[in-house]
Formats: structure tokens, sequence, C-alpha cells
């Protein structure tokens, strides 16, 4: 029967006695007793968390290595248990007992620890990430397509710098005009607006047509009084004139058709001039793809009305190195809400989408969905253009409460021909 063996505890960790494991991740060491270490111990013994922090260094006539015990290289040991080494004296039947600590050594070469090398003329350079690298193998051996498309990608790398830059040149200049405190409340005020992107302000509690999209909504006090001096052409336009307009087609279909019923009453006809000029503009600024200031600022037009175009209808886009004003999808159907918006007022809520459409040149669909979506209630009705022409029109008509459509269920039908 053997023999019992007793074992003793000897590696106090406190006294730089517990036994050190090492692993070489780079391999195995074919000869051990070539193999010089040095152990390094934090110097600071108050602090609980550095005290134990050890860091080992070994020697061997072709590499270097170095292993810690607390960086993100070190083993991933767990930390709640403990390791031990026994060592067995097979004389005494003592096994001696001793804390381990595992180290994971890793070579030292001479690219990695030197983050940064010389230049021919003695300058120190950063060293090359492995991108820069790759770069340059392919400017020196690669094949004319991988030539090709580094050269792209690093055109395309300048232009994003460049749009970044003009975008913070750009942001720069709107702090420093209006400031941060009137950039915030721009923010504030634009979540509590409505969630649409497109459609007017809205009262869906009002309880008088005229209260659902309000006219100084539309139009601000300001703007409308710039109007006075540009409207005055259709505010004293005589039936000659008018004429004119219609023969030159300068002007769209509703606005002629509202011309021609211009009220007797002077205030009520100044009133209605101002909301068709404005309109007009509108339905002009509809039908431009680029929109240029020079082009909208014409000597009638006044400097306000410009700017709220500008602003509020046309979205900044990056090309060919400029920054240009356009009218995109949404801002197009923003502009066809407001006018609907507005040519309510004009006609006692009753405006005629047709002559709208025609002269926004829209599908018919289109301007039926905003209609639609602005809460209007859709009629048809028979307009007589002559002696034996007549065609439908669509009417729509703002009636308290809102008109809610609900989408088709089960999609649209298709027809069979």
């Amino acid at each position: 029967m053997a023999s019992r063996a007793t074992w003793a505890y000897r590696g106090d960790p406190d006294q730089g006695q517990e036994a050190l494991l090492v692993q070489f991740s780079n391999g195995n060491i074919q000869s051990p007793d070539s193999l010089d270490f040095t152990l390094y111990r934090n110097k600071d013994h108050k602090t609980p968390k550095t005290k134990k922090q050890r860091i080992l260094a070994a020697e061997t006539d072709r590499l270097s290595y170095v292993g810690n015990n607390f960086s993100s290289d070190a083993s991933k040991c767990n930390t709640l248990c403990r390791y031990f080494v026994g060592i067995l004296n097979k004389e005494s039947g003592t096994m001696e007992v001793y804390d381990a600590e595992h180290f994971k050594m890793q070579p030292i070469l001479g690219s990695s620890t030197n983050s940064e090398v010389q230049n021919e003329d003695g300058t120190d350079q950063p060293s090359k990430s492995y991108r820069e690298k790759m770069d340059s193998l392919i400017e020196a051996f690669g094949t004319n397509k991988q030539k090709r498309a580094l050269s792209s990608r690093k055109l395309n790398q300048v232009g994003s710098e460049i749009l970044s830059k003009a975008m913070e040149k750009a942001a720069e200049e709107i702090i420093e005009s209006r400031g941060t405190t009137e950039l915030v409340k721009d923010a504030v005020g634009n979540k509590e607006q409505d969630s649409s992107l497109f459609l007017p302000p809205c009262d869906f509690s009002a309880e008088k047509p005229e209260d659902v999209y309000k006219f100084d909504d539309l139009l601000f006090p300001a703007e409308y009084a710039a109007l006075e001096v540009a409207s005055a052409a259709f505010r004293n336009i005589t039936s000659e004139e008018l004429q004119q307009m219609v023969e030159n087609k300068k002007y769209g279909l509703f606005v002629l058709q509202e011309l021609h019923d211009m009220p007797k009453d002077e205030k009520d006809r100044d009133h209605k001039a101002r909301c068709l000029w404005y309109l007009d503009a509108l339905i002009k600024l509809s039908q431009q793809k680029v929109v240029k200031r020079k082009e909208i600022l014409s000597p009638e037009c006044p400097n306000i009305i410009c700017g709220k175009l500008m602003k509020n209808f046309t979205v900044v886009i990056y090309k060919n190195g400029s920054i240009l004003n356009s009218i995109s999808g949404t801002t197009k159907s923003k502009i066809v809400a407001h006018v609907i918006a507005l040519a309510l007022h004009i006609t006692d809520f009753q405006v005629d989408l047709t002559f709208l459409q025609r002269d926004m040149k829209l599908k018919e669909s289109r301007i039926l969905e905003i209609a639609r979506a602005m809460g209007l209630k859709i009629n048809k009705k028979m307009m007589f253009m002559g002696a034996s022409i007549d065609e439908g029109h669509k009417i729509g008509v703002l009636t308290i409460p809102l008109t809610v459509y609900k989408p088709p269920v089960g999609g649209i039908k298709r027809k069979k021909m």
C-alpha cells in the first residue's frame, strides 16, 4: 500500500513566492534552458488594484518576449478563482503548493514596438497602417484594374472631405449669424409642429372653416403688407389687360379665372389681388427644378417674399462643387398643399382642383391625394367651356368636421382589359 502524502502551502503572493505559468503565443520553446526571465512588480502596494500588477520579460538568442497580468492581452483567466501549482517530493512524501500566476508571452518585433520610424533624412514619421501598406503595394505591383480602383477610392475620399468641410463652414456661418439660442428655439418649434412634412399648420378642432388653415400661417402679416406694391397690377387690372393676359398665357387658369371675378369693393379687391399674386408665385416656383435667388427676386417681388420661398419651399443640395437650391418631391408637395390652402381662402373654401392641377402640371391622382390628406371633401362639377363642350372638374370643399379618408382594404384592384 502506498504511503500517504501530505501537503504544505509555500506560496505567499505578498512575499513574492508565487509560481509563474508561462505560455508563448507563437509556439513552443525548443530550449527552455536558454531563457532568461525577469519579473517586474508594481511599486504601489497601497492601492489594491495595482499592487498585484506584474510584467514578465523573457530573452532568447533570437527574440524577446513580454507578458503581463493586467492589460487586454493578458490571459483570460477567471478572476474569481485562485490557481495553484503543486510540487511533490517523492522522498519525503510532501506536496509543496504555490500560488500560480499565468502569463501569455508575446514576441517583441521591431515594427510593432516602435510607434515611430525614422525617415531617410532622420525625421520621425508615424508607422503606416495596414491599409496604407496595401495601397503602397498596389501602387508598386498592382494590376491596372487595382490601380484604377485605388485612384477612384482616393478621389471619393477627397470629395467626402471637401463636402464635410463645406457643411461645417455653413453650420458655423449659421451659428454665427443667428446664435445658438435662436437655433434651439427653432428646434423646439419644429418638434411642436405637426408631424407632416408638407401640410401647412392645421387646427383639427376648429369650429369654422377659416380657422382650419389660418390665413396668417400661410402669409404672415409682414409678408402680406409687403405685397401691396407687387399686387398693384392685379388690383387695377382692366378688361383689356385681362384679355391680353389670356392671349399671352403668362398666368395659369386659376389666376385668370379669379381675376375675371374680382370684387368691386376696394378693400376686398386689394385683399384678393395680394393673395392671387402670392399664389401665382407659388405655382411658378413648383414648375422649377433648380431655383436661383436672382431669378425669383424680380423688380416687383419683395425681398421678404423671395426669402420665404427660398427658405420654406426649397432644399439645399451639393452638386459639381457648388451648393444649389432645388425643388424635391417633398417640397413640391408642400407647395401644392399651401397653394390649395390659400386658394380655399380666395374661393370661399370651394376650390377648383382641376385648374390647379393643370397649372402646376400634376397628375389628377396626385393633387387629389394631397387634397384628401388636407381633409377636403371631393365633389365633381360639370364645367361648360363652350356651346357644346363640357367637362367634369374636381372641386375640393372644406367642411367642418374635416373629412377623414381611410386607405382601401386589400389594395388597388387592377382593371381587366
